[in-house]
């Protein structure tokens, strides 16, 4: 099985301009994801998928494989779609989050080896929530689980309702978890799910996953012990400091 890791990174971040060009001890961000996921035995090659030639430039010159993408894109996974559609040789696509620089490989791993059974189409991680801070964080999805380890419903929101129960005491009453964003696609499945017109739930809770679901796609959930720390904001890339 041929699985390309594919690492989005653009620019015009909002709330931090420029971030995968930031400096995290010597190396730049993007470079820190790019070598991590590199670290993968299971990714037969790895990407940066970006809109800027700042970024683009700066991966090259590093030694990393870099692609220009359209600066159209709504979505890391529409611009995971746009180089997959080029490199049709490969039959599972990674999106890596490309502002966790201290990404673990083993997280990687674990997701890819989701599609050692053929009919997953979709995977992604979970992580069981510790604290009511995190439980009751609208930043931090949730999502609840089947029997057959595949995600029902994403939510900013804490769900299940425990009812009859006070909210600061609902983790002793159900496992909750909290979403990991790192997806497998299936090659094929990839470029369909981002046909898919933008769905009801997906602008409710502004979760592009809601949309997949809301068609039919299945998500395979894996369980990870690992914590990931992303960097969002200035202030997020002081705490690993």
């Amino acid at each position: 099985m041929l699985v390309l890791g594919i690492i989005p990174a653009r620019y015009a971040s909002s709330r931090f301009p420029g971030k995968p060009l930031v400096d995290i001890g010597g190396k730049s961000m993007i470079q820190r994801v790019y070598e991590q996921a590199k670290k993968c035995d299971h990714l037969t090659e790895v990407i940066v998928a970006t809109d800027d030639a700042r970024i683009f430039d700066h991966v090259m010159a590093f030694g990393g494989v870099a692609v220009m993408t359209s600066a159209k894109h709504h979505s890391g996974t529409d611009r995971c779609a746009e180089v997959a559609m080029v490199h049709q040789q490969y039959h599972v696509v990674i999106n890596i989050q490309g502002d966790e620089p201290y990404i673990d490989p083993e997280q990687i791993t674990k997701l890819a080896a989701c599609f050692s059974t053929p009919d997953v189409q979709i995977a992604t991680l979970i992580k069981r929530v510790k604290t009511e801070q995190e439980l009751h964080n609208p930043n931090t999805p949730k999502v609840i689980v089947n029997k057959l380890d595949e995600a029902v419903y994403f939510s900013r929101s804490a769900l299940p309702h425990i009812r009859g129960e006070e909210p600061q005491n609902w983790l002793e009453f159900y496992p909750y978890f909290k979403h990991i964003g790192i997806y497998g696609y299936r090659a094929d499945v990839l470029q369909q799910i981002t046909k898919l017109p933008i769905s009801a739930l997906e602008k409710a809770e502004s979760l592009e996953q809601l949309r997949w679901i809301e068609n039919g796609y299945r998500i395979k959930v894996a369980e990870t012990d690992l914590e990931t720390y992303a960097v969002d904001t200035p202030e997020d890339l002081e705490l690993l400091k």
